[in-house]
């Protein structure tokens, strides 16, 4: 889901196109972007929806800033800072949130840097409205955020169900030294607990109602393709062997031991969801929908893993 999903109606002819107006440099900041070939993908889906970006962030506004906000002339200041913030996206292919140092998830505001992956995911709906009817969120539950990041998924849970007790965990120290920012930004610190593990490394024998995970799912030889953007986030956070699911294999293998008798595992998979539904193969499996948006995330229960774990061990005996 896009940061500015809002946004992602406009069209530049709804734009005023005033000279120095909002509208006249939003459209053609965007002209510049997809010019120069620059990828969209890290919070926004287009240019239009990038140069909004921009704009909200020199000039203060909410990232769904409303339409009349186009027919506003820009003071020179203005003029000046968006210019250089245009430039530097062109020049250095980097994500937009980078540059700015913020980015949006589940309508919340979140520090990022490059030592994490830039924020986006389907999660962000689950975090903001639920998992009904597999889990509600309105009981107090035990959750498992593997690969934390930014912290953006634990926080946006703990902000939106106050009932949760959140454990945040990350293999990188950077990441949750940025997510700890994060937590004491949104005032969550009593309710979201960040750990240092690889996976379930550091965890110990502990047990959730839920363990869920965007983890790194891009195959080794993909990266070659990927855009150059993807270039300035952490490999860490991206590639997972040559298939992309080695992360999942080891969320699947340790699953039963760290929920609870009817504990749930949730997995963004993204481009490697087709891989993972054969690895899967008949065990019983959900694979989610989203309203806004989306694919790629499957649902298991604690049978289930037991099941898979059972399966492979069969397959090597």
């Amino acid at each position: 889901m896009g940061i500015l999903a809002a946004m992602s109606e406009i069209s530049t002819s709804d734009l005023p196109i005033r000279p120095g107006s909002v509208g006249q440099w939003t459209i053609a900041a965007a002209e510049a972007m997809d010019q120069a070939g620059l990828f969209f993908g890290h919070g926004t889906a287009t240019a239009i929806d990038e140069a909004a970006w921009m704009v909200s962030h020199v000039l203060g506004l909410a990232p769904d800033f409303d339409d009349a906000e186009f027919a506003r002339p820009l003071s020179a200041e203005h003029r000046a800072r968006l210019a250089a913030l245009l430039q530097d996206r062109i020049a250095t292919r980097k994500p937009l949130a980078y540059l700015v140092g913020e980015a949006w998830f589940a309508g919340l505001p979140f520090h990022v840097d490059e030592s994490t992956l830039v924020p986006r995911s389907p999660l962000a709906e689950i975090a903001r409205d639920g998992l009904l009817p597999w889990l509600d969120f309105r009981r107090d539950l035990r959750v498992l955020d593997v690969g934390t990041g930014s912290g953006c998924i634990s926080i946006a849970l703990a902000r939106y169900w106050p009932a949760l007790a959140v454990d945040a965990a990350d293999v990188s120290p950077a990441a949750l030294t940025l997510a700890q920012r994060n937590v004491q930004r949104h005032g969550v610190a009593e309710r979201v607990r960040l750990v240092e593990s690889d996976v379930y490394v550091g965890l110990g024998d502990a047990r959730y109602d839920l363990i869920l995970s965007n983890p790194p799912y891009v195959p080794q030889a993909s990266m070659e393709s990927l855009p150059e953007e993807y270039r300035h986030e952490p490999a860490l956070g991206l590639v997972a062997g040559s298939d992309g699911l080695e992360i999942f294999r080891r969320l699947l293998a340790g699953a039963p031991e760290h929920l609870t008798p009817t504990g749930l595992l949730l997995v963004e998979l993204g481009e490697a969801a087709a891989a993972a539904d054969a690895l899967l193969g008949g065990i019983d499996a959900v694979w989610l929908d989203f309203e806004h948006g989306g694919e790629g995330v499957v649902l298991l229960d604690r049978p289930a893993c037991l099941q898979f774990n059972q399966q492979c061990e069969e397959r090597t005996a």
